[in-house]
């Protein structure tokens, strides 16, 4: 039951085409799954289209946590890189949004939980890098198969970290994605990585809760832990500022 001990948690969108009966407009767009995951652990999920980056900090004020989600291929030219072939066309007003509600969030100390592309921002905001195509990195696309098919792979968590403690040694996880961090951003550390060594999660120590997680949590939502983190780091939110009031 919804009720005013329910935070409410932003969640980024993106603007594509969509066709339904007779209308063939750009709307705001994001599975529903995402959804499903935020309201299941607690929270409200309210979305968040791009818009004129401005216009962030009046957003951010008035949420209790920001989950950043996955979708198109960042603009290389933030990680000061030239484009590879693999690499998507970037949608610059997305960017341009999620930077700033990040920027806004991280100086409120607002809880954050980064999904896919979610970990790139975080990781590209704070200074770091992407590899670009993974396979020729790793030398095979088990991170993405294509067709829009999930694949299964074993993250390994670093002990001491957040994701240690809510996820345990190991765990199993929905991947979709063709790139992922190399450099690290500054103030983050690694919190889990792959059999074949790719960052896996990444989290910001000092902070209430910033984790970002490479793989799709909302793709198995009879494991709600990491929604029910950040859930619970926004509840604790709310009553803090509930408190200076």
């Amino acid at each position: 039951m919804v009720g005013e001990q329910n935070p409410i948690l932003g969640v980024t969108t993106y603007l594509e085409r969509s066709q339904c009966g007779i209308w063939d407009v750009p709307a705001s767009f994001l599975p529903a799954s995402y959804l499903a995951g935020v309201t299941a652990a607690g929270g409200i999920p309210v979305l968040l289209a791009p818009l004129a980056a401005g216009a962030a900090e009046t957003v951010v004020d008035r949420l209790d946590a920001l989950v950043i989600t996955g979708g198109r291929d960042l603009d290389p030219g933030r990680y000061r890189q030239a484009p590879h072939p693999a690499t998507e066309d970037p949608g610059a007003d997305r960017d341009d949004w999620e930077f700033a509600l990040l920027a806004a969030a991280l100086r409120r100390g607002l809880p954050v939980l980064g999904i896919c592309r979610g970990a790139q921002v975080l990781n590209v905001a704070l200074g770091g890098t992407l590899h670009q195509h993974l396979p020729e990195v790793v030398g095979h696309d088990g991170h993405q198969v294509g067709a829009a098919v999930f694949t299964t792979r074993t993250a390994h968590t670093v002990p001491g970290t957040r994701t240690a403690a809510l996820l345990g040694p190991t765990t199993q996880v929905p991947c979709y994605h063709h790139q992922a961090i190399a450099e690290l951003g500054a103030g983050l550390v690694v919190a889990a990585r792959g059999d074949d060594g790719v960052i896996e999660a990444v989290e910001l120590p000092g902070a209430p809760f910033v984790l970002a997680v490479q793989w799709h949590p909302e793709e198995n939502l009879d494991d709600l832990r990491l929604f029910a983190a950040v859930v619970a780091a926004a509840r604790q939110n709310a009553a803090d500022r509930a408190r200076i009031r």
